[in-house]
Parts: C-alpha cells; structure tokens; sequence
C-alpha cells in the first residue's frame, strides 16, 4: 500500500533534509526507522519520497513523505514510537500506487520568522505584494542550472507571539529563494531600502544574490497535495523534546538580557 505522512521536523541538528551519506539527515532518519520497523528494505524500491528539500538548519511544519510497504498498519502505529524526537508525524493517508509527492504538489508554503524584530512592519507589509505573479528571481536565488521563473500565488507579512514573519505560497521555489526575500524586506523594515527596491531586483538585471536570511527562522510550513489527512498523535519525547529546546532559548534570551545589563 502507498502512504503518505504528512511530517514536522526541527531542522537544528540535521544537515537538510536530503539523504546524505555521511550527515544526518531527515531522509535518513526516516528511511533508518522504516527499515528498523520492518516497512521496507530498499527505500527505492519502496518508492520513498519527499515533497520538498530544505537546507541545513530549516524546518517543516507540513511537509510530505510516501513511500508504499506491505505493513500499513504497521507504520501508522509505530512511526512515532520510533522516529527521533526532533522528527514526527502529524498525520496519514492512504494514497494511489502512483501517487508522487513532488509531482502532485500543488503549491508550497513557507513562514520566515524574524529574529530581529523589523522598526517598520507596515512598511514591509506593503511592498511583499510586489513579489506577487511571474518574476525572474535571479537575484533572490541560487539558481544554477535552474528556471529563475518562479509564480508567487499570495504573499503576507503578520506578527506572533511577539515575531514578525513573512508568509509566502507558491507552486515551487528556488534554492535560498525565501530567505533571499526576507532579507530584502527586512532592509525596506529597517529603513534602508523603500519598496521600489524589491522591483528593481525582479524587474533590473541580474546581479549577485542577496544574502539570505539565518535558516533558522525558515519553516516549510505547508505543502498542498489535495490530500485528506487522518491525525496522528504525537509522542510524548517529541514534545516533550520541543518544550525542552523552547525553555533553553527562553532562558539563553534572559541571560543575554542580564549580560548586557548594567550594574551601575
């Protein structure tokens, strides 16, 4: 049977999300597990799948895993149990023999989240509809070999939990392509640049690329494969794993707030 996995990941200690030889990687984890549990033993003729790739340091909130096994029920019940705490599922589905992750998505959304909080979110709200449509990203990218065309379906710029981020869905995109973009907008946040700025990238001649963005702000947030999931639960070591890295940055923020204090 095929299976897709819909799977969230804190990208810190894992080198992408690619399947490295001598790195740990998400691709690798995963395919280990599955072969520890007995899913699969060769992961290509299980037909194991990604629906995006994501750099060092990156995470995923929604991104899509398949691959097709004889132990359906198998999986679904012990994936979990058995996959590295900064590594889970969040839900399942029973796909098509055919079914391709990459090919059949049809969109991808990311969120970047700012460390630095911007002076002027207004500002940056209102040039990211810039971005919106066909453009040639050449000089938001690491391009390669590749297309710089990209289609940007819908762009926005909103605040949580104290942080600004930058939301954006598109159908594919290019390697650094969203931190390079967050990178220009947090120059129009910060006053260095105006909204013109971001035109003239996309519309001026090709120059070298922006410098991207940290890709520890970076989440692949959503992946869009007309899919109809059924939830699955999360362990308890990985969330219990999330609240023991969210109180380690908590309490490093005070300690740098303490430092930086002055005793007179």
């Amino acid at each position: 049977m095929r299976l897709a996995f819909r799977v969230s990941y804190l990208g810190s200690s894992f080198f992408g999300s690619q399947m490295q030889a001598a790195c740990r990687t998400v691709e690798g984890d995963f395919v280990a597990t599955c072969q520890r549990l007995g899913l699969f033993a060769d992961w290509r003729e299980a037909g194991f799948l990604c629906s995006g790739r994501t750099d060092r340091g990156v995470h995923a909130y929604g991104q899509v895993v398949a691959f097709t096994t004889e132990f359906p029920d198998r999986a679904i019940r012990t994936l979990n149990l058995q996959l590295p705490s900064d590594c889970w599922c969040t839900a399942y589905a029973k796909m098509p023999p055919d079914f391709h992750p990459r090919y059949n998505a049809k969109s991808r959304t990311y969120r970047y989240y700012f460390s630095k909080h911007p002076r002027d979110i207004a500002a940056m709200g209102q040039a990211a509809p810039r971005f919106i449509g066909c453009h040639n990203f050449a000089n938001f990218a690491r391009i390669r070999d590749k297309n710089p065309w990209r289609n940007i379906f819908g762009i926005s710029i909103g605040e949580e939990g104290g942080f600004a981020y930058l939301e954006v869905k598109a159908e594919s995109f290019l390697w650094h392509q969203v931190r390079c973009m967050a990178a220009a907008l947090l120059l129009i946040g910060e006053g260095e640049k105006d909204e013109m700025y971001i035109s003239s990238l996309l519309e001026g001649e090709v120059k070298s690329p922006l410098q991207p963005a940290p890709a520890e702000g970076l989440i692949l947030f959503d992946i869009d494969c007309g899919i109809v999931w059924t939830p699955m639960p999360m362990a308890e070591r990985s969330t219990g794993h999330l609240d023991h890295v969210g109180e380690h940055h908590a309490l490093m923020a005070k300690v740098c707030q303490v430092l930086r204090t002055p005793d007179f």
